[in-house]
This record gives C-alpha cells, structure tokens and sequence, in this order.
C-alpha cells in the first residue's frame, strides 16, 4: 500500500507547503501552517465560485433587476441581513458554542417555511433533538423540513432535489466529501464544501446559510478564503453572564456592514430588542462624576452608550492604563491629547475606562466622550445633566467631524436628552426641538463649554 503524503495548509489563505514552516510563505502569517493529506491535483481551485454562463458580456448589456429578498420574521435580523434573504445569497455565521446560532435560525426558519421550502441540514444534532428544541420554543415548524447527515455528495443530491428556498447547514466543519482523504473540519474540507454549497446557491437561486464554528481567540475556525466565497460574514456575539446577544454584520454585498443586531435570550428563544441603546445606558438616581454619553453609530443605527471613567492615584511608579470596549492603545494617545491641549495631566494617575452594557466601539467618534468622563472623573464632578456628546479628536487637539452626525443628534433627543457638545462641523442646519447643540473646533473649547458641572 502507498503511502500518503502529507501537506501543510495554511489556515488564514489556504496555501499549501510540503514541509512545516513557523511562517507561511503564500501570505506571511505566522504559525497557521497544519499537517493534512495531500489530495489530487484535479481539486486544485475549486473554491472559485462559477460565473452563471461563463460567456462574455459587455456591462451595458447586463439586466440589472432588484434584488428579491425573503423577510426572515425576526426585524433585528432582517436589519444585519440588508432586509433579508437574498435568493442565492452564501451567508456564514459565527459565534461561541450555545451562544444561539441554532435557535435564532430555527426561530427564522419556522417563519419563512409558512410561504416556502425550507431545508435544515443537521451535522450536530439529531432530528429528535431539532424537534425538541422547537417544542420548547413553541414554533409552528411543521412544513420545516429536517436532514440529519454530514456526506456532501448526499446533502447536494437532496438539495436538488428538493430546491429549497432557504437551505441552512449546521455546521460547515461537520460536513465531508468523499472526493477528498482528511477528515472533517480540515482546510481542505471546509474549502471544497463551502464552495460546492456556494455554487449550487449560485446556480439554483437558493439562499444557503452555513453555520461556522470559531475558535478561542473568536475568529471563524477553518481557512481565511471561507470569508471570501459567502457574501454575507455575521458574528453572534455575547457574553455568558449577560442575557444580551449582539449580531454583527462584518461583511455583506447585499447590504450595510457593521449592522448590528440586539436580541434578549428568553426561555422561549432569542427576543427582539426593540430600543437597544437602553440596554448600554444607567439610570442613575443622581448624577455621578466620571459618566459621559456617547452616541455612536453601529451600521445604519446610531446608540447611545455610557462611557465610565475612574481616575484614581497611582500606587506604583507606573500608573495603569485599562480599557474594557474601547481600543486600548487609543487611550494612551487621548491622555497625551488631554496634557499638552487640555491642561490635564494624568500622568501619576490610574486610568480605567468602560463602555456599559459590554459593547465594542471602534470608531474614533468615542474619543471627545472619553476624555470629558475622564477630566469628570479626575475632578469628583459630574457633567451637565441630559448631556451626549461624539466627536474625534486629533493630536494637534482638533475636534474633528464623524459620519451621520444629524442622525445621531435625532436619536438622542428622542430619548430625552437636551444638550449635546459635537463638531463643528457637524452642526446641523435646522434647529432640532428641544436640542441644544454646542459646536467646537477645539478640545480647549468643549472643557470650557463643560466648565459648568467640571
């Protein structure tokens, strides 16, 4: 008998080496190289997703016809999705084991399999386990049609079958084809059944979901390309002690990236969170020193987050520097901005940041919030009631504009707030009731305007 070969793929590019290497040489990354089988030449670059027809065309000749989507019953969802299930659409989603992938697909599935054919392929799970699980939930899933197998080749000869509407596989690295030696989950696999399920969608006109598993550092498990083929990346995120979950849009052709989605996990299912900057706001029962509200903005959906800052002496020659939701690095660079324009020094003092409710703010428009609840904190005295504040600000101490600054300023007047310290430049050109805008250019100018409580 032969002996295999062995090859080493890459699991950020796919790229394969015939000897271990602690660098990979296709696209530079660092220990991502594991040992598989070596599989026939005739599967090389298969994961190409196929061009309906494959004949040239010119673009002008193109018929561009609007997308047909499918409103999955779940509005949250439906927002991170672009408005819903494109027909032929990949979608891969992400997130910790019993986070709620499963649930908040069958809670969608149960909706659109009233009007359509709806497959649910189980890699996982058995089809008494499936059926339990929608009994708990109290779903009207009777038309949901279930298939509880791993074998490629078998799922795509059901699928053809059946042509369902909306197909979901749970999960992609259960999944094997026979055509290949590895076992399931390896960088092979993933890659030649992703992009089969890719091609039958492309080609049926089936919107197919793949389940994703991910790994401890919270990035999807399997190779980097897998990305790349779907056309819809969400993440499920959450934490284990909160009853919260978020769904986060990282990339969509058919709509907004950075969507997000804000769901209540529930004894019967995951529950819609119809206003979530509630969720990331504290009600005190008076003002407290070190609080600010910062509205930000999370795809098409502006929320208003709480930013805490404690300032307290430092006990050690080098004084801590913490952030809990917001970039670490970042912080250092704003204490810096505050000393040399703002005439605050923190030097010998401990600064921790927080942004409430768990969240992740990555946009810089956090950064005039952060240094007001830290000038609040370092001072004992709270900020002006009814305040929200946004804006970027720069190392010459500019307070720099933010994207949808009209929105932002809307949503908090809706929810009650009265005074807000933005850009300059996004100073809006019509009054908004009961909104007291104050514009500045300058760090200087926003610590003066804020003199009153600070």
């Amino acid at each position: 008998m032969a002996k295999r070969k062995s090859v080493y793929s890459c699991t950020e590019c796919g790229g394969q080496s015939t000897q271990w290497q602690g660098q990979c040489p296709h696209c530079q990354a660092w220990n991502t190289l594991v040992e598989s089988v070596a599989e026939a030449p005739a599967l090389a670059h298969r994961y190409s997703a196929l061009a309906a027809g494959g004949q040239l065309q010119c673009l002008d000749e193109v018929e561009a016809e609007a997308l047909v989507r499918s409103p999955t019953g779940i509005a949250e969802f439906d927002r991170v999705l672009g408005g819903g299930l494109v027909d032929g659409a990949v979608v891969l989603i992400g997130g910790d084991p019993g986070i709620g992938k499963s649930t908040l697909l069958l809670q969608a599935l149960s909706h659109i399999s009233r009007d359509h054919a709806i497959l649910y392929v189980s890699g996982e799970e058995s089809a008494r386990q499936i059926a339990l699980r929608a009994k708990r939930l109290a779903l009207d899933a009777g038309a949901l049609h279930l298939l509880a197998e791993i074998r490629l080749e078998s799922i795509l000869s059901t699928l053809q079958q059946r042509q369902p509407r909306v197909a979901v596989i749970d999960s992609i690295q259960t999944l094997y084809s026979d055509a290949l030696q590895s076992a399931p989950g390896s960088v092979a696999q993933v890659r030649e059944c992703a992009a089969q399920l890719t091609r039958f969608a492309k080609q049926c006109g089936t919107a197919v979901i793949l389940v994703g598993h991910v790994t401890k550092e919270g990035a999807l498990a399997g190779p980097r390309v897998l990305e790349h083929i779907v056309d819809t990346v969400l993440y499920f995120e959450g934490d284990a002690n909160s009853s919260f979950r978020l769904v986060r849009a990282f990339k969509n052709r058919f709509g907004a990236v950075n969507e997000l989605g804000v769901f209540a996990m529930t004894e019967k299912g995951l529950r819609e969170v119809s206003n979530p900057s509630a969720l990331f706001l504290t009600h005190h029962e008076s003002q407290v020193a070190g609080s600010c509200v910062l509205v930000t903005q999370e795809g098409s959906r502006p929320l208003l987050v709480e930013i805490q800052a404690l300032v307290d002496e430092a006990h050690s020659p080098n004084p801590k520097r913490l952030s809990v939701g917001l970039e670490q690095n970042r912080l250092a660079m704003l204490l810096a901005v505050l000393h040399r324009h703002g005439g605050v020094a923190c030097f010998d003092q401990d600064v921790f940041i927080n942004a409430v409710g768990g969240v992740k703010i990555t946009e810089p428009a956090a950064d005039l919030a952060v240094l007001l609840a830290i000038v609040s904190s370092l001072r004992d005295r709270p900020l002006p009631e009814k305040l929200v504040v946004f804006g970027e600000v720069g190392l010459a101490g500019e307070v720099r504009p933010v994207q949808r600054g009209q929105e932002r300023l809307k949503e908090a007047a809706k929810l009650g707030f009265e005074r807000a310290v933005i850009p300059w430049a996004n100073r809006p050109k019509q009054a908004i009731p009961g909104m007291e805008v104050i514009a500045v250019k300058r760090l200087e100018e926003a610590l003066a305007h804020c003199r009153s409580g600070l």
